[in-house]
């Protein structure tokens, strides 16, 4: 009996085979389409992944031949590296924050802009878009909170009399990270947010006449049970978007306060990657921190997938 099983399932392994063949041949056409894009991305995408993996067990410095130190630089990492500690705890925080916040900031303002006009809504789209693509937005904010009387809430707190001497917004460990956080989610209305205003674009309208015969009786069921579940893939792409920005800002810090921040205070893990493999060229140990990174964000990403799929069930 055995053998007769072990027949058949090897029986069905061959037949399943031959219909992958057989699907792959009638669809060599989009197989050919679809090659280029497949191979750039394997290339600079996958393959750079892979070999970060191989290096990070190195204590390859780019000039000589790398040498396999197996799991010190993880060692080293959690239990040597008191600033990349520091760089995990501000990263989890600036992440816990900006990443939901800029999530449901994003589909709520998406949502609202949806039931404007077309016309309004297009101008309406580009002005909330326009400060996560504008050069300047960075200049604003270190004019507003600039550390000499000039900068505008220095001149007004003074004006007002509320204090008497400027306050080194950028300067001080206190205000560094909240003003980082505003900032960061001031210009996070980016790619999710139109994916957003495309998904709500998309959604059928005839659901909602169904919904309303079945049951659905005002606006929140119709974006729980109709709107929700319709566009998921967009609620996806924008939950990926959303971590990937929230985990890797390190820019917005940079532009605001220099690098590093004062008492690393704002320090991440970004920083700690690009601090060791740019300037110091350890390149087996900054390699380790991307791995670490890597894990964090498909983390991240497994988690929301799940509390994703749950939507309108």
């Amino acid at each position: 009996m055995a053998k007769t099983a072990a027949k058949a399932g090897s029986q069905k392994d061959i037949s399943r085979f031959r219909w992958t063949l057989k699907e792959m041949n009638r669809n060599k056409v989009g197989y050919v389409m679809i090659a280029p894009f497949m191979l750039v991305f394997l290339l600079f995408t996958v393959a750079p992944v892979v070999v970060s993996m191989v290096i990070s067990f190195t204590d390859f410095n780019l000039l000589q031949t790398p040498n396999f130190v197996f799991f010190d630089n993880y060692i080293r990492l959690f239990l040597d590296d008191d600033i990349f500690l520091i760089a995990v705890k501000n990263t989890f925080v600036f992440a816990a924050i900006v990443g939901p916040a800029s999530y449901i900031m994003s589909f709520m303002v998406a949502w609202f802009i949806n039931e404007l006009e077309p016309k309004i809504r297009a101008v309406v789209t580009l002005i909330f878009y326009a400060p996560s693509i504008s050069g300047q937005v960075y200049l604003i904010w270190g004019t507003l909170f600039s550390g000499d009387s000039y900068g505008w809430v220095n001149a007004t707190l003074i004006n007002l009399g509320l204090i008497n001497e400027e306050i080194q917004f950028f300067e001080n460990a206190k205000y560094v990270m909240p003003l980082c956080i505003v900032v960061a989610l001031w210009t996070s209305l980016g790619t999710s947010f139109l994916s957003f205003i495309a998904g709500l674009q998309g959604v059928d309208r005839s659901l909602y006449e169904a919904g309303a015969v079945d049951g659905v009786r005002n606006r929140w069921q119709e974006l729980w049970y109709i709107t929700l579940p319709t566009m998921k893939p967009q609620l996806m792409f924008g939950a990926i978007m959303s971590i990937t920005g929230s985990f890797g800002f390190g820019g917005v810090v940079d532009a605001l306060c220099g690098n590093p921040s004062v008492d690393y205070c704002a320090w991440t893990i970004m920083h700690h990657l690009n601090d060791y493999g740019g300037a110091r060229f350890e390149v087996g140990y900054s390699s380790a921190i991307a791995v670490v990174l890597f894990a964090i964000m498909m983390g991240a990403n497994a988690l929301v997938k799940k509390l994703i799929s749950k939507v309108g069930s």
